[in-house]
């Protein structure tokens, strides 16, 4: 039951990226690419959900609506994903890419820096027709992972101080979900202080460097806030970070989402009391969303205005220049490069 579409935008998302630099590891040869909108080409046998000429998103966690996680209320995690032990293929096992009659693998069910890619239904979600595909894009990662891991699975409160870690797409996408949820102070974190501007157009109410303290950064948090954050994020992706943002948190009752996907193959260590003391860690893929359900509640979120995808994107550049895209992306000098077809 697949779905054949045509690309007309994709998101230039650092996961991508991990698999270029060794630390997601997925099988090759691959097409990566996995943030992006597009139009339905044509349906396999049994696809009822979609239908030629609709414009879609593709689901990097599809929804099968059939499993444990699927059925049970605050679980978004399908069983049926590809991301924690990859294979490459559709479900079926099988892949639908070849090149000069060799196959190529599919990159978590969505495979999107292609003109044409093949996903299963329950990896595709159906939007509305009028949505602006070169920003709606971003709803198929980078913004749904921040802003549900906000509104979703902290479950930010009215009044609350947040502190987010990593100022990038997905990090500015936390605060505008701290935002929504009425957060009175909102913290940005990063060591690139060329971030803070657009991270208080986009609702920070201040931002520090760890760089500009002499004290370790989850103390200087503590102290500007009387004792710790009520809810923390860590959207870098490294260790260190992950257990500064659950330091920073309140003992007795901080909770901390791990939004960042982290080196591949390596633990942290970390001491049980920071737990015991009452705080929360936890952590979500897609901001804790069931992906088919919600990407289409959130692109007519967006068409009713209630948030806005432009202070994310920088630059709209054609699909020849990826390269360039990621060199920016990894150099800080972008928050996201959208590539259309």
């Amino acid at each position: 039951m697949s779905t054949a579409g045509k690309m007309v935008a994709t998101g230039l998302c650092r996961s991508d990226d991990h698999v270029v630099s060794g630390n997601f590891v997925t099988p090759l040869p691959v097409i990566l690419g996995h943030e992006a909108a597009g139009i339905v080409e044509s349906i396999g046998e049994g696809v009822t959900t979609v239908k030629p000429g609709d414009k879609v998103i593709p689901l990097f966690v599809p929804q099968c609506g059939k499993c444990s996680a699927c059925k049970h209320p605050e679980g978004n995690f399908c069983l049926k994903n590809d991301l924690v032990m990859p294979r490459g293929t559709m479900q079926d096992g099988t892949s639908r890419f070849t090149c000069r009659g060799k196959t190529i693998n599919h990159y978590i069910g969505t495979s999107t820096f292609s003109q044409y890619t093949v996903v299963d239904e329950i990896s595709v979600a159906k939007i509305d027709a009028a949505s602006p595909l070169e920003k709606v894009c971003l709803i198929g990662c980078g913004f749904t992972t921040g802003y549900g891991s906000a509104v979703k699975v902290a479950k930010v409160t009215p009044g609350s101080t947040c502190a987010v870690f990593g100022l990038g797409g997905v990090g500015l996408s936390v605060i505008m979900g701290c935002k929504v949820a009425g957060a009175a102070r909102i913290i940005g974190v990063d060591i690139n202080k060329g971030k803070f501007e657009k991270a208080k157009e986009v609702g920070a109410t201040e931002c520090i460097s760890p760089q500009d303290f002499k004290k370790p950064i989850h103390e200087v948090l503590k102290e500007m806030t009387n004792g710790g954050v009520d809810f923390s994020f860590e959207v870098v992706g490294l260790l260190d970070t992950m257990v500064a943002a659950l330091l920073c948190c309140q003992d007795a009752y901080g909770v901390s989402v791990i939004v960042g996907l982290p080196p591949g193959s390596q633990n942290l260590s970390m001491n049980p009391m920071l737990l015991l003391s009452g705080r929360t860690w936890k952590g979500a893929t897609f901001g804790g969303f069931k992906s088919k359900d919600s990407v289409p509640k959130l692109v007519a979120d967006f068409m009713a205005k209630k948030f806005s995808l432009d202070p994310l994107i920088t630059q709209v550049l054609p699909f020849e220049k990826i390269n360039e895209g990621y060199e920016m992306l990894r150099s800080g000098k972008s928050i996201r490069t959208i590539l259309t077809f």
